[in-house]
């Protein structure tokens, strides 16, 4: 295990969430070209400000195709690809509603059905035109909008870990919020508890080498009249999935991994989740339930330890 004396920690706020680099000797050169790689990947994929390549792209739907840089491609692709899974909860054209429900933002609301059932329309997957040799995209429908959100974060935290495998970095920490990876071994990561303090945690999870994303309601949500709308939303009804999970998180060796299958996953629900793991064995979850249970798959990449005696494994 490591010493806590040995880490240098460095800290920045991009993505609207606080970044933390952690390595092994004090190098303020190699944490500013982290940071700078980071920003740079997020002026790609943002939909948070105007200009920005997948902005380029909303802004021309219904219009005209648009060419991309070749990463911003490849993750619209996959996101494509994964978006079209037989029952997937995982849809990167659900842009449009999450506008609507402004869920995290300042004026959230509760929209009409009628208003959802419109919006739904413009989130079919199929209407993105993707053109290899062009290197285009192109949005059929006038109105719809692509959203990278759900996986940029963990395209940037691989990124970020192959940049520091050249740099020759052999133990290091990168934590985009909500997106762990780590190089090397001895490393500990909180279980956040729901509905807690912030530092409030479940148990810890011991990983060497691998991505710990975790997705939970807690993390956005409202209340109006005694209900809570959190922001993880079902593509397939336009409203928050509502199901037993209050947390998924994935362990993986890819981060971009642990973004699609923890959103995977929680639209599965427990059992359905569980058996769709069993068939993937470089996938590992740990599942936190509304009945206060922690779920683990398996633990052969992993091994975690309880802390609070309000859970219970199963």
């Amino acid at each position: 295990m490591q010493t806590e004396d040995r880490i240098y920690a460095y800290s920045a706020v991009l993505m609207g969430s606080p970044i933390l680099l952690k390595l092994f000797s004090d190098n303020q050169s190699l944490a500013a070209q982290v940071f700078g790689l980071i920003k740079q990947l997020e002026d790609l994929l943002t939909v948070n400000r105007p200009h920005s390549e997948v902005m380029s792209i909303n802004h021309a739907a219904g219009s005209h195709p648009v060419s991309v840089s070749e990463p911003v491609f490849n993750l619209i692709k996959r996101a494509r690809a994964v978006s079209l899974l037989p029952g997937s909860c995982f849809n990167f054209t659900i842009g449009p509603l999450v506008k609507r429900w402004k869920i995290g933002f300042h004026g959230d609301t509760v929209p009409p059905a009628s208003e959802l059932q419109a919006l739904l329309a413009l989130t079919d997957a199929h209407q993105v035109i993707l053109n290899e040799q062009e290197r285009s995209v192109w949005l059929a429908m006038a109105g719809m909008e692509i959203d990278l959100g759900a996986i940029a974060k963990g395209y940037i935290a691989d990124v970020i870990k192959n940049f520091l495998q050249q740099q020759q970095v052999t133990q290091a920490l990168i934590n985009l919020g909500g997106n762990v990876h780590t190089l090397g071994s001895g490393w500990s990561i909180g279980l956040k508890k729901p509905f807690s303090d912030p530092d409030a945690l479940i148990g810890v999870i011991e990983v060497a080498n691998k991505s710990v994303v975790t997705s939970g309601i807690y993390e956005r949500y409202f209340e109006r009249e005694g209900r809570r709308y959190h922001h993880i939303l079902d593509p397939r009804t336009g409203y928050p999935l509502d199901n037993e999970l209050l947390s998924v998180t994935i362990i993986s060796d890819d981060s971009l991994d642990g973004d699609i299958y923890t959103t995977l996953i929680y639209g599965m629900g427990v059992e359905g989740g569980l058996a769709y793991l069993a068939g993937l064995p470089h996938i590992e979850a740990i599942l936190v339930t509304q009945a206060k249970e922690v779920i683990l798959s398996s633990q052969r990449q992993f091994s975690f330890r309880l802390l609070d005696d309000e859970y219970h494994l199963r």
